[in-house]
């Protein structure tokens, strides 16, 4: 395979991510290098079987499946196979016993799992409620919620560590106690930063939630009843909070354990942090995914799906999985003894909209969602019949006896298909993510010398040149919403087919998933997407539609629902004295994206305040136009002492507060930094001089909210018709766009997680 083969930004993120590189960070492996690499090391494994296999040529077959896009195995099999490392799992799930021993062996057990490149889920319903007895100490126990954040802060450290990123996702059961303290323990989004959480949902609360009644509170310890709630007002409260920000996602733990194929080792009490792939206690999954774009044939009236090669290629996909669990290095001996035992496999799909668009389907149809459901039948059958055959080879899965599949054809895996999100999996593959419709068709990319320039959708831009109507003008326009929704100029069947994330009615986000979901073993990672209007009772709705179609988890998220991550989307030009629209910054083919301050203005008003520090007097000017503070420097008296560091402070808030970041961000990262020199002095206003600006700011900040407020008294007082205010910040819009970690480009919620499709960073890991 040739370079040329793989886009831009895909090459991109394979060399800041995945590819081989030096001590001092400079890449030494190339693509087919690293495809090359992780071919040879999972072929080898078929001579555990067969001594006379051609383990060689079995290699080339698997370099042809990876090279030529149509299965990608996950990112730590990318990244690990065939290094010393050796960890290929993607997703972990470890037990939180009831015990402070079995506590932090599992905060060390999620270390050494992060360190290696992993994620994973926990359940923290085994943990006494909050105020709770314990008897070996004669103390109270302080609930599963301050458990939590220290696996939180056990994350952090690891990540600062400088490894890939650790991702946990927290379950607790609805009729755990300490449920409502759970429910809110990230409504500030600042709070446990290294958490998806996700309430265990019981078949008898739903029904409850039905019935509206009542329903138990159950002490995890006795199993006894030791209270109740009203199921509504808990289900109302978790819909509050989901509409709010996004958490908690909900999980149908009921639904788990119908398809726990091992009960007799325990109960399915957790997922990994995508909520796709229900593991028990110390087992781990290895996932792939197939590119259904690879899988379309040309035929003379459009494309079709090719089902001789799907099925060829999820042959080969079961056979390159099954591989991956024996070359595994696993973190832990525990952990590879039991998923060794299981043999658990996690096949699912990404490009599922590409697919759809080339085959002039409309994402939100009936055709489409007919679709999904004959597609991935055929996935899961081929794949279960790829397993059979291989355990008449291999022998089945050591608890295939004790399974609830014993009496039927032997297997060599205890679950075959997942749909798991593909967010850096698909800019390799050049394709959609997971089954996710697209998220935006257009966006512009702000260059370094002040020119725009409009990334679109391929598969767009192709249909638009047929039409003869790719202009700038046209792109322009789509870029400002990311849809080709309100475009009159483009042919109404066209519209009807290339619909984005926004487009898609919550409805039919969730008929999709459940089309999915029918036809897979574990379960279905998807984001139901809602614009920022969305109200509570939609949510409410796509909730009880997920229970009522067979889902077994759903994750929602709302535009505008995070609002300290909201970037202005793009830059403002000003043309004529009027600020022009601004457009989403770039996603999918573009180079590294970036953060632009708006130009300070002509004229500014401001306030100069003098602050006590303790080694003198320190002057700090704050000037502010109807945007809000965009300057901020300042001045010490003749005693003062550190005006080089004062300085510097100032100006990286002016830059900050210009490119669009929060207020209260700026100043919690400022205030109550200490300076040796007031420890020593009483009385002090301020802790240091950066404590000094972030007191200003705020100051500057609240008096600049009341000034359009007193205006309209004064206005109404005067019997003055109201003037408009100017919004100090640039509404967004239903493509709003979120702020990526590493790279300031647009971020993506989708399957459950965030990615940035520019630099590859996922929330995930």
């Amino acid at each position: 395979m040739a370079i040329a083969d793989i886009s831009k930004n895909a090459l991109k993120v394979l060399e800041k991510r995945y590819l081989g590189k030096d001590e001092d960070g400079n890449v030494i492996e190339t693509v087919e290098g690293m495809f090359r690499r992780v071919s040879d090391t999972i072929a080898a494994v078929d001579a555990n079987y067969d001594n006379s296999v051609d383990t060689a040529k079995l290699s080339d077959e698997f370099y042809d499946l990876m090279t030529g896009l149509r299965f990608l195995p996950n990112s730590p099999t990318l990244m690990n196979a065939g290094r010393k490392l050796g960890q290929l799992s993607a997703c972990f799930v470890l037990p939180v016993e009831d015990s402070m021993e079995g506590i932090f062996d599992s905060v060390k057990n999620a270390a050494l799992i992060h360190k290696s490149g992993g994620g994973t889920g926990f359940s923290f319903s085994r943990l006494r409620q909050s105020g709770s007895a314990v008897r070996s100490t004669g103390g109270v126990a302080s609930g599963p919620v301050s458990f939590m954040k220290v696996f939180n802060s056990a994350t952090e450290a690891v990540k600062q560590g400088g490894t890939r990123r650790g991702a946990n996702m927290g379950v607790l059961r609805v009729d755990h106690p300490d449920v409502l303290e759970f429910i809110n323990c990230k409504a500030d989004n600042k709070e446990i930063t290294n958490f998806n959480i996700s309430i265990g949902i019981t078949e008898a609360f739903m029904e409850a939630v039905e019935n509206q009644s009542d329903y138990d509170l159950i002490d995890p310890k006795t199993k006894q009843a030791v209270g109740h709630l009203s199921a509504e007002k808990v289900f109302d409260t978790i819909v509050d909070h989901a509409w709010k920000n996004g958490e908690p996602g909900i999980i149908f733990l009921d639904r788990l354990n119908r398809d726990n194929v091992t009960p007799t080792q325990g109960e399915i009490e957790s997922t990994n942090p995508c909520g796709e792939q229900p593991l028990l206690p110390y087992e781990s999954c290895n996932l792939g995914s197939i590119n259904l774009v690879k899988m379309l044939r040309k035929t003379l009236t459009g494309y079709e799906f090719d089902f001789g090669l799907l099925g060829e290629t999820v042959e080969k996909a079961v056979h390159f999985l099954d591989n991956v669990i024996d070359a595994n290095n696993y973190p832990l001996d525990k952990i590879a003894e039991t998923t060794r035992a299981s043999r658990k496999i996690g096949l699912g799909v990404m490009g599922w909209a590409d697919a759809l668009l080339l085959m002039n389907i409309p994402y939100n149809s009936d055709e489409a969602v007919e679709l999904a459901e004959r597609v991935m039948r055929y996935i899961e059958n081929t794949g279960h019949a790829a397993s059979s055959k291989l355990a008449e080879k291999r022998g089945t899965f050591p608890l295939f006896s004790v399974s609830t599949m014993k009496d039927g054809v032997p297997m060599r895996n205890a679950t075959v298909t997942t749909i798991a999100p593909t967010g850096t999996l698909s800019i390799i593959g050049g394709c959609s993510s997971g089954v996710e419709p697209v998220f935006a068709y257009a966006f512009i990319r702000n260059i370094m010398d002040g020119t725009e320039m409009v990334e679109v959708n391929p598969i767009l831009t192709r249909k638009l040149k047929e039409l003869g109507l790719y202009n700038d003008e046209l792109l322009k326009k789509i870029a400002r919403e990311g849809t080709v929704a309100h475009c009159e100029e483009i042919p109404a069947e066209v519209r009807r087919v290339f619909v984005c994330s926004h487009d898609i009615k919550p409805i039919d986000h969730i008929r999709m998933q459940a089309a999915f979901q029918r036809y897979t073993d574990n379960a279905v990672s998807k984001t139901v997407n809602f614009p920022k209007e969305a109200t509570r009772n939609e949510v409410r709705d796509v909730y009880l539609l997920a229970y009522k179609e067979g889902c077994k988890g759903v994750t929602i998220y709302r535009d505008g629902s995070r609002e300290e991550q909201v970037l202005n989307i793009g830059k403002v030009n000003r043309e004529g004295g009027k600020a022009a629209e601004a457009a989403p910054t770039a996603v999918g083919e573009v180079g590294f994206g970036h953060i632009e301050p708006r130009p300070r203005p002509d004229v500014t008003r401001g306030f100069t305040e003098k602050m006590k520090i303790g080694c003198g007097s320190l002057y700090v000017t704050t000037n502010y136009d109807e945007n809000g503070i965009c300057e901020v420097f300042t001045s010490t008296g003749k005693a003062g002492g550190c005006p080089s560091q004062s300085e510097a402070t100032a100006r990286l808030v002016s830059v900050a507060l210009r490119s669009g970041i929060s207020i209260n961000e700026v100043y919690d990262q400022l205030k109550g930094i200490r300076c040796p020199s007031t420890i020593r002095q009483q009385g002090m206003s301020c802790t240091s001089c950066p404590d000094a600006i972030a007191k200003v700011i705020m100051k500057v900040s609240k008096l600049i909210e009341e000034q359009p407020k007193e205006k309209a008294q004064r206005e109404e007082a005067a019997k003055l018709p109201p003037q408009p205010v100017k919004n100090p910040v640039i509404p967004a819009t239903a493509g709003e766009i979120h702020a990526c970690p590493e790279c300031g480009s647009v971020v993506e919620h989708e399957g459950g997680c965030v990615i940035c499709r520019n630099c590859g960073f996922s929330k995930c890991g």
